[in-house]
């Protein structure tokens, strides 16, 4: 067998495992329908992946790789806020896209356990959390800001799976929410702090009101602005 043969079998391998977790979410899956669905011999899977552990771990390493990919093609918009929510909307449209990998990738729990692989998502998630700390755009810390994100997105999306279909409004229902309770604006009021956060969500998620660059600088005075207030500058 060359090289590209055998890769493109252990690919087909991964493939359909993903597709009959798909199939039966939750549920176990026999290795031999793996194979039979590849055209191979038993003996085949155990030369890639020595055991039905080692072909889930295979799964799952490469339901993150797919999943980065496709991250690493998307561009900043150059705000951390907006760049949160194509983030959010990203990781639904890979979970419906490719749910035999996503349900192994965060739906199989094993308590106290994570799988390596999924700690280069989370650290983009958290230097997205980190900039807008450092912005002032946030009210709780920036790992609780991404744990937040993280657990809310998970759930839409698991919950979405389950019920076969996409449902827009409720994915932007819970992810303006949570976008909303770490940023402050969920009680925003009469407060200029909070105002001012609103002001710049506002502005963060439609930069096509006042344009890119224009966006930025409300961004950058209202901020100044905010700094002023609280350290009792102007009274």
């Amino acid at each position: 067998m060359t090289e590209a043969a055998s890769l493109d079998t252990r690919t087909r391998l991964l493939n359909a495992a993903a597709d009959l977790i798909a199939a039966t979410p939750g549920e176990d899956f026999s290795l031999r329908a793996v194979c039979d669905a590849v055209g191979v011999k038993m003996p085949t899977l155990y030369h890639f992946f020595g055991n039905k552990q080692g072909l889930i771990e295979a799964v799952i390493e490469r339901g993150f790789d797919m999943y980065l990919s496709a991250k690493s093609a998307s561009e900043s918009s150059g705000d951390p806020i907006q760049d949160l929510r194509m983030g959010w909307d990203a990781h639904v449209s890979f979970g419906l896209e490719n749910p035999g990998f996503y349900t192994l990738m965060y739906g199989k729990v094993r308590p106290g356990y994570s799988p390596e692989a999924q700690s280069k998502p989370s650290e983009i998630l958290r230097s997205l959390t980190r900039r807008a700390e450092a912005q002032g755009r946030l009210v709780v810390g920036y790992e609780q800001a991404a744990a937040h994100i993280l657990a809310t997105n998970i759930g839409v999306t698991l919950r979405l799976i389950i019920q076969g279909r996409a449902d827009p409004d409720l994915s932007a229902g819970v992810r303006e929410g949570v976008l909303a309770a770490i940023t402050g604006t969920a009680q925003a009021g009469d407060d200029g702090q909070h105002l001012g956060h609103s002001v710049i969500e506002r502005a963060a998620a439609h930069p096509e009101i006042l344009g890119t660059t224009e966006t930025a600088l409300l961004i950058q005075w209202v901020g100044r602005l905010g700094e002023s207030e609280g350290s009792g500058q102007g009274q």
